[in-house]
């Protein structure tokens, strides 16, 4: 069982549109008191007010020269000529004081009363905004309580604007030239400048046009490229062809030069001749006799002396290529080619030869290609600082004949004048504005739904009571086994424990409500076997935060429907403080539970009844004693709900409500389920989180949400 507090719970639920008309709906009196008010007063001011009335003029500011002026702004930094274009210093300076005062003095003989600061107060300037483009025309509003005064104020203040502009012309174009002439001077110097920079910059780097020098590079540096390209073809196929042939003549390139000098020695082949000769003659006599034989030794002498006339002549024919000569085996194979063999020689030594150049070339390449690409990548530089300082040439010559073209355009200008501001709007008589009853009613009216919306809200957040059955499930995270709705709701009172409370139901009246609650409360103790399917429980105990919560009326109609399920089923009145059932069903109670655990030895059968045309087992709750407690903590209240349990399929106990008394914590021990019944609109969060704070050690089974509006005609509760 978990718990939840009230800010968590209410952050997770879904504060929804049907939610808010809910909320709505249920404090509808106070969101109609502060809307009724907020229209009222309204009402009330709009009648009260002073009427008010607003005269406009409309001012062009652009000068006549805006040509001029647009082209001296675009060139360089003019204080003057930027005043000229800055809306909003000149909205300030049409604000000033001095303006106003000027105004106030030509209206001093019709209005000795008015002051500047009544002027600024009621004095509205603007600048006209077309489809979100800002124009150059400025609109400026008057109010006043006299509609003759809003236009005279308005055209004295045109009349002071005008006569400022007019002595200002001439000064504005003065210092036009002023700012021409200090420009053009800056220009020429740069101009200067930029040139010897440009120069200097050629003359360090031995540049004309780095664009045609790096291009020239490029191309110079491809045509290596493709140099290197063939070259490598050209190395990878004469190597190619070197491996073939010294595959070919399975010699290496050094033994293969050695045989070939060889065999063009004849004294190298005669002696080859002569010792192959003695081999011959060694190999007859060593087939007949032992190598101690005289003549085989004089053969072996003679023929070690060739061998070492042969190794001298291969050192005079070959030079230094003797120490190639490893053993007698390679000097008897050397010399001994045939023409193939040597035409073959000689193509493996040009191969060699032309690797050799080969790769010397490409060498050769490698540097020439490092070169070129280091003085490419100097060339980047070179072109960016020249491609900065080639444009501020070009940029210099260019200000300074627009300067030249401005200046002599400007002195026509101040020889011909024409500065005016142009009045595209005069001020007439002043238009009444307020009080307007229709706006101040819809204002009203708006501003009403909004407070009336934020009371509405502020009572829902401080009002403690649960009003949904969303809201009893979601504060204590217990599982909702359903909801009975009722025909009248009662009144929510403050518990009262102890008390006993008298049944107004009559007999007919129970069967009627038992009736429509049949359905509502056989799904919801199919609900409870559902989701407590995977533990037995054989007591269940029935009962609520507060009294009046309709406990009793669950307990009587889910005792019905698990008789109608088949079930063996005995009905306990334990509320010993209030009972309610015997009342309900109009049974005696003058022996019941109370008599039971107070004399052990008592022997008291539960009274078979019949409801609806269902017949339960009843036990009435007995005499009242003062002492219930007592009775229900001891050994007999455990031994008793035993017997009962191993009697009955199913032991249902209507207990008193959880706050004012222990005795349902009491019960609860000896039982194997506890289930919560809580009235809508009735209890509040801080009772049930009380009432499961207590109950937070035993099975809480789900919670019942009683006297729901949501499921209304579904059910009929009673309260208990």
């Amino acid at each position: 069982m978990v718990y939840q507090n009230n800010s968590n719970s209410a952050a997770e639920s879904d504060f929804g549109y049907g939610k808010i008309l809910a909320i709505l709906l249920r404090r509808r009196l106070w969101f109609l008191v502060v809307f009724a008010n907020v229209v009222a007063i309204a009402v009330v001011s709009a009648l009260l007010e002073d009427p008010t009335y607003e005269s406009t003029m409309q001012l062009l500011v652009e000068p006549n020269y805006q040509t001029s002026q647009n082209q001296l702004g675009a060139i360089g930094d003019q204080p003057q000529a930027d005043s000229e274009e800055d809306y909003a210093t000149q909205l300030n300076l049409m604000r000033s004081q001095q303006f106003l005062q000027k105004t106030v003095e030509s209206l001093k003989t019709q209005y000795p009363d008015l002051e500047a600061g009544d002027i600024s107060r009621s004095l509205e300037l603007s600048q006209v905004t077309e489809e979100e483009t800002q124009t150059k025309i400025f609109r400026a509003v008057y109010t006043s309580d006299d509609p003759i005064k809003t236009q005279e104020v308005l055209e004295a203040l045109q009349k002071v604007y005008l006569e400022y502009n007019l002595q200002q012309q001439e000064l504005r174009l003065s210092r036009g030239l002023e700012a021409i002439n200090k420009q053009l001077q800056e220009a020429r110097e740069d101009l200067a400048n930029s040139q010897g920079n440009l120069e200097g910059f050629l003359q360090r780097h031995a540049l004309i046009q780095p664009d045609q020098q790096a291009s020239a590079v490029i191309e110079a540096l491809s045509r290596v490229q493709q140099e290197q390209q063939t070259t490598r073809a050209q190395y990878e196929e004469a190597n190619a062809r070197y491996g073939a042939l010294q595959r070919q003549i399975a010699l290496t390139p050094q033994s293969a030069l050695i045989s070939a000098r060889l065999s063009q020695s004849p004294r190298y082949q005669f002696l080859l001749s002569e010792v192959q000769k003695t081999d011959v003659a060694l190999a007859e006599q060593q087939a007949i006799y032992t190598d101690a034989d005289l003549n085989v030794q004089v053969l072996l002498d003679r023929r070690q002396n060739q061998l070492r006339l042969l190794q001298e002549e291969i050192a005079r024919v070959v030079g230094s290529a003797r120490e190639a000569i490893a053993n007698e085996n390679q000097i008897l194979r050397l010399g001994q080619l045939s023409e193939t063999d040597l035409e073959l020689v000689g193509q493996l030594v040009e191969l060699q030869t032309n690797l050799l150049g080969l790769r010397a070339r490409s060498q050769s390449l490698a540097t020439a290609e490092q070169q070129l690409r280091s003085e490419l990548s100097r060339l980047p530089s070179l072109i960016a600082e020249y491609e900065r300082l080639q444009p501020e040439v070009e940029s210099e010559r260019t200000a300074i004949q627009q300067l030249l073209a401005l200046r002599q355009e400007l002195s026509a200008q101040l020889t011909q004048g024409g500065f005016n501001w142009q009045v595209v709007e005069a001020p007439e008589w002043g238009r009444k504005i307020a009080p307007n009853p229709r706006v101040s009613l819809l204002m009203g009216i708006v501003i009403g739904l909004f407070l009336g919306g934020i009371a509405a809200f502020i009572r829902e957040v401080t009002d403690d009571v649960i009003h949904t059955p969303e809201d009893l499930a979601a504060h204590v995270k217990l599982s909702l086994l359903g909801t009975l709705s009722e025909v009248s709701l009662p009144s929510r009172k403050s518990p009262i424990p102890f008390r006993r409370t008298q049944s107004q139901l009559s007999s007919s009246n129970l069967v009627q409500k038992l009736t429509l609650l049949r359905e509502p409360i056989d799904f919801i103790y199919k609900n409870i076997q559902l989701q407590n399917q995977n533990s037995q429980f054989n007591s269940l105990i029935i009962t609520s935060t507060l009294p009046n919560e309709g406990k009793s009326t669950v307990a009587i109609g889910l005792a019905l429907s698990a008789t109608r399920l088949g079930q063996r089923v005995l009905l306990i009145d334990a509320n010993l403080r209030s009972p309610a059932i015997q009342q309900y069903l109009q049974c005696s109670n003058e022996k019941g539970l109370s008599n039971v655990l107070a004399d052990p030895s008592m022997e008291l059968r539960p009274t078979p009844i019949s409801v609806c045309g269902v017949n339960i087992d009843l036990l009435t709750s007995g005499p009242l004693l003062e002492d219930s407690v007592r009775l229900l903590s001891s050994y007999q209240a455990k031994d008793l709900m035993q017997k009962y349990v191993s009697e009955y399929d199913l032991v249902i106990l209507d207990t008193p409500p959880v706050l004012g008394s222990v005795d349902t914590l009491q019960i609860a021990s000896i039982c194997d389920g506890v289930l919560l019944v809580g009235r809508i609109d009735h209890i509040t969060k801080a009772e049930l989180t009380q009432a499961v704070t207590l109950l937070q050690n035993f099975n809480v089974i789900g919670v019942l949400a009683n006297g729901s509006k949501e499921f209304k005609g579904i059910a009929t509760s009673m309260k208990s």
